[in-house]
């Protein structure tokens, strides 16, 4: 996909939004606040690496229509909206979301459930975007009841902040939208063992007793959550609020986002120190996506191997054994 290597970009700016919940969480005056580096503006977006991308996820290759992304044979991506209740500072789909971003009709939602009928090698539904759970209880009622009746999907998987960034959205109509017959999974996106609050926790705790199989999945970013003992917390406060955490994402090349990333070798440290600290069922798999979209990797030696000579550069090892060359130069400097 498209480089973008200019200092500023018009496009590259990305809304402000943070709910209430989240921005009363904000230590006033503090300048390392965890809370306020995920959502506040930092000037540091401006700077633009070489090798980040327009789309490091690789959503547009593989976008048979506007509203689904088709990576993977048995399961599909689909984006019934692409607002959401806050802003991440280091989105992967940061050019794609918000008011300037791309656009999700009532039709492109239709044209891509027409898609997931005709294919029925799809087993897995990902409602993602955006946020789906910013719609409304009766659109996400629609929708899910839609997508309950294609007897080819096996279950469907919701990627949200919204438990945790905007608890009362949980309401009961928005839990009546989500049940079916067939299982459904959230997974909630959460930094910060702050970021669950005592409503968090209640709204998990609807979410888990109506039958939602909670996952955690978080970004590690410098400045949030770099620490072990902020990992760890992280783990184990997600753990006690009924949340298994899934994935632990190393940050993508999303340009404007070199100030959120550490090194392969700082995370496996980092990881290899938790997992001394934590019980096993509190620990997620620590994964790096392939920018063009094509496999997630476990980030372990075995997977992740520095070029010898060339700081920054590796070698990334897919599960199908091929070999694919990654480079990250904020760490040359």
């Amino acid at each position: 996909m498209k480089l973008k290597n200019e200092p500023q970009l018009p496009e590259m700016k990305l809304p402000i939004g943070i709910t209430p919940e989240m921005a009363q969480l904000i230590v006033p005056g503090d300048l390392n606040d965890p809370i306020a580096a995920q959502f506040i503006p930092d000037a540091r977006e401006n700077t633009i690496l070489p090798q980040e991308l327009y789309d490091p996820t690789g959503d547009y290759p593989h976008s048979p229509l506007k509203a689904l992304v088709h990576r993977h044979k048995n399961r599909v991506l689909l984006k019934p909206t692409m607002v959401c209740a806050v802003y991440c500072r280091f989105c992967f789909r940061k050019d794609m979301i918000g008011p300037e971003g791309d656009t999700v009709t009532q039709s492109d939602v239709d044209q891509a459930i027409e898609y997931i009928k005709a294919h029925t090698e799809i087993s897995e539904v990902i409602l993602t975007g955006g946020d789906p759970l910013v719609l409304s209880p009766k659109r996400l009622a629609a929708l899910m009841q839609q997508l309950q009746a294609i007897p080819h999907i096996r279950w469907i998987r919701i990627h949200s902040r919204i438990p945790v960034v905007a608890p009362d959205k949980i309401s009961d109509e928005m839990l009546t939208a989500l049940k079916g017959i067939k299982p459904v999974l959230l997974a909630v996106h959460a930094n910060h063992a702050r970021e669950i609050t005592p409503k968090a926790g209640a709204a998990l705790a609807r979410l888990a007793h109506n039958g939602v199989v909670l996952l955690g999945q978080s970004v590690l970013l410098k400045g949030v959550n770099d620490t072990v003992e902020t990992l760890a917390e992280l783990f184990e406060t997600l753990m006690v609020n009924r949340i298994k955490p899934y994935y632990l994402h190393h940050p993508d090349l999303t340009a404007g986002t070199s100030h959120f990333r550490m090194s392969f070798e700082e995370g496996m440290e980092l990881m290899r120190q938790v997992q001394q600290r934590v019980s096993g069922v509190s620990l997620p798999q620590y994964i790096v996506d392939i920018p063009g979209g094509v496999f997630k990797i476990p980030v372990n030696p075995q997977n992740i191997q520095a070029v010898a000579d060339k700081p920054g550069d590796y070698v990334l090892r897919d599960p199908m054994g091929n070999e694919h060359y990654y480079s990250d130069s904020l760490v040359k400097a």
